[in-house]
This record gives structure tokens, sequence and C-alpha cells, in this order.
């Protein structure tokens, strides 16, 4: 017979019971349990032969502390700390605290990193009670959105740290380079990054330098440069790669005198598309698309003067755009074929900013410039661990030898 006849109702929040959960929750329960007493016990063998004059021993278990829970990825676990009493006379009285459950911790590390996680892929901080009980179920308790304001203070702490690190040992033969906005108040102008991401010698890409800059003149641009040289950059990378409409290149020749230039031909093509009708654009973009495809040098060359012959006549404002930077365009030719992909766009910094786009659109009326910043950076942090390496990276000693490439294959070196 059942024991009661109450028939229950579902739950008005939409959480049902779930036993498996609970299974998985009473298991995590008896674990902690089983680490708290195997501690406990490693404690109170180590002070086992310490006796007081009575004989009896120094150290006693002395029941629980309050029951709490901690909140982790599976949900609310409950646990319970035992105590332990010194009997000797003093002020230096030994103590009983887990490593594995710290005094006052409330929330697994998993839950911590799960908040800047949500924030910073645009979950509304209004939004984060529904999106956590949603994750941890509903009784997902001490996790207020308030947390935010600690962390964007955490943030900027971080990058500050960061832009004050070593790089003397450090060497990049690759830079991409872009000034990218974003606008973190509606009352404000929009809001001008410029970032640098690398390619060190073992073909890893990681972010390199990001600062608030005044739009994207040269000055902002030579400020980050020096900044990279005075704290250990002394070796100049062998490329560089931007949209020509940085004030970037201005500053690269007076720093990295020796850095080679190229243009991005993602930015390119947008630029000189824009100038042409919108007929024609369709068009235009597969003969844009035939020059930097093209397998050799030259006849990406002739490719090239196809497209300002076919165009040039009706439409010299957009063949102008292309041929001023003709030569900056065709640079990727001069190294191995297996990095032409990286180092055709300055893509590393378009698509990891369109997340954070995504982020200040959601938090625009309450974004400073300082917290943009410093989301930006931590955006940044978080992608670049799935940025890809560099392919070929069997090349890069070679590049650092100042071997010659052309057409993306080795020149074989003339015998003395």
């Amino acid at each position: 017979m059942p024991e009661t006849t109450i028939a229950k109702l579902p739950d008005p929040s939409g959480f049902s019971t779930d036993p498996f959960t609970d299974i998985i929750r009473d298991g995590a329960r008896k674990l902690i349990e089983q680490a708290i007493h195997a501690e406990l016990a490693a404690l109170m063998a180590a002070f086992s032969a310490e006796k007081l004059e009575n004989g009896t021993s120094r150290l006693v278990r002395h029941g629980y502390l309050p029951e709490r829970e901690v909140m982790t990825g599976i949900g609310p676990v409950p646990v319970k700390v035992p105590r332990v009493r010194d009997r000797k006379p003093g002020e230096d009285k030994i103590t009983f605290t887990p490593s594995i459950l710290p005094r006052y911790l409330r929330k697994a590390k998993s839950v911590e990193e799960l908040l800047p996680w949500l924030y910073l892929k645009g979950v509304s901080t209004g939004d984060f009670t529904e999106a956590l009980a949603a994750l941890l179920g509903s009784n997902a308790q001490g996790l207020s959105a308030k947390t935010i304001t600690r962390l964007k203070a955490d943030w900027w702490t971080d990058y500050e740290a960061w832009q004050k690190r070593d790089l003397s040992h450090r060497r990049f033969l690759y830079i991409w380079a872009d000034g990218v906005y974003f606008k973190p108040r509606m009352a404000e102008e929009r809001q001008c990054v410029l970032v640098i991401v690398g390619a060190d010698e073992y073909g890893r890409k990681e972010l390199l330098a990001m600062i608030d800059g005044f739009r994207e003149s040269a000055e902002s641009w030579r400020e980050l440069l020096l900044d990279l040289r005075r704290r250990g950059l002394k070796q100049d990378p062998k490329l560089a790669i931007g949209d020509g409409a940085l004030g970037f290149w201005t500053a690269l020749r007076e720093v990295f005198a020796t850095t080679r230039e190229q243009r991005c031909w993602v930015h390119k093509t947008m630029n000189v598309l824009n100038a042409l009708p919108k007929s024609l654009q369709d068009k235009a973009k597969n003969h844009l698309h035939d020059i930097w495809q093209a397998e050799t040098k030259a006849e990406a060359g002739a490719t090239f003067d196809f497209f300002v012959e076919t165009y040039g006549v009706k439409y010299d404002k957009a063949v102008a755009k292309l041929v001023k930077d003709r030569e900056a365009l065709l640079t990727f030719y001069d190294y191995p074929a297996e990095h032409w992909k990286h180092i055709r766009t300055s893509n590393p910094i378009e698509s990891t900013f369109a997340t954070v786009r995504h982020r200040t659109k959601r938090t625009k009326g309450c974004l400073s410039r300082r917290t943009g910043l410093a989301m930006a950076f931590k955006l940044m942090m978080s992608a670049q661990g799935k940025w890809r390496k560099l392919d070929g990276q069997n090349r890069l000693p070679e590049i650092i030898q100042g071997i010659e490439f052309r057409d993306g294959l080795r020149q074989l070196q003339a015998a003395a």
C-alpha cells in the first residue's frame, strides 16, 4: 500500500525530482565525507603520542560543525565537517580544516568560474538566476549577480599584471595588428582597442599587446610598440599583417624597421567592393579571390592586372584602393606556403572581437571604458586557448635563419 493517497502535483517552477541526479549527489557527499575523515585520521595519528599530565590524549574528536551546502556542478551537496578539541592549556591550539573543503567555502571552483563565463558570453546579469537554475537545479543558492562587480575589479588587476610581463626571453616571427571599435556606453564615442597578436618561434599564437587607443593614430600605435620593446621584445618580427588604413604602419617602420608588411585581404576586399556598385560586387569579389588564391606571385600579378583593366575605366576609385597596396598585398608569396592561410588576413583578431561586440551590446548601458577593456582582455585570453598553431612549424627555424622562399617554396642555397 502507498504511504499516502495524496497525488503529487508537478513543481510549478518546471523542475521535477531526478533520481539519477540524486544518486550522483549522494555519491559525491559520501566521497567528500570519506576524504575529510581520511584527512582527520591522519591528523589524529600525527598527535596520538602527545598526552596530557593525567595520561589522556591531547587531541580528541568533538562532534561536527553545522551542516552546510556546497554548490557544485551537479547542484548543492550537503556536507558536515568534524571538529577536534585540543585539551592542552595555552593559546596555540590545534584545529582541523580539511584541505578539500576550506572554511567558509560555499561554491566549487568550477561554479566560481561559471559566473564570469556566463557574463562574458552574453548572459545578462538579470538572467543569471534563470540560467543558473537551468544548469545547477532550482536549489542553486549563493550565486548572486553582484559577484560580477568583484570579478570586474579582478579582471582589471589581471590586465595590469599582464601588461607588465617580461618579454625578454620571447621571440615573435609574425604579428597581426588591428584597431577594433565597440561602444561601451550609449552616450560615449566608440571605444578603440589596439590589439596585437603574435606567433612565436614554436608556431603558438598569443595575445601580445592590447591598449585603449585614441582612434588608430600613429602615436597610439607607437606607444604600444615602444612598450613591447621596453619590456624586452628586441628582435624585429619578420612580418606584420593588418589593415592598410592603420596608423600602425607608420609606427611600425619607426620601431621595428626591418619588419615586412602584409595587408589584410579581408579588409582590402571589403574596401574595394564598397567603392563598386552592388550589381558588380559578387563578380568583382570572385576576381579579387583569384588574385590571392593564385599559386605563384606571377600568376597573382597577371590576375591583378586583369582586375585593373576590367574595372579601372569606370571605377577608378575602387581600383586605386587596390593598386596603392599592390606590393604589400602580395608579400605572403615570399613566405612558406604552409603559412599563407594564416598570414593573408588579420582574422585571429576580428573573429575574437565578434564576441566582445556581442557582450558590450548586452551591457552598453552600464559598461565603462575601463571595464570594456578588461572584458575584451578576458575574452581574448579565453579565445587564445583555442587558437590553432601555425601549420608548417618546421619552416619556422628556416625563417629565423633568413632562408629565401619564393612562391611559398624554399630556395636551394647556392654552393660557396
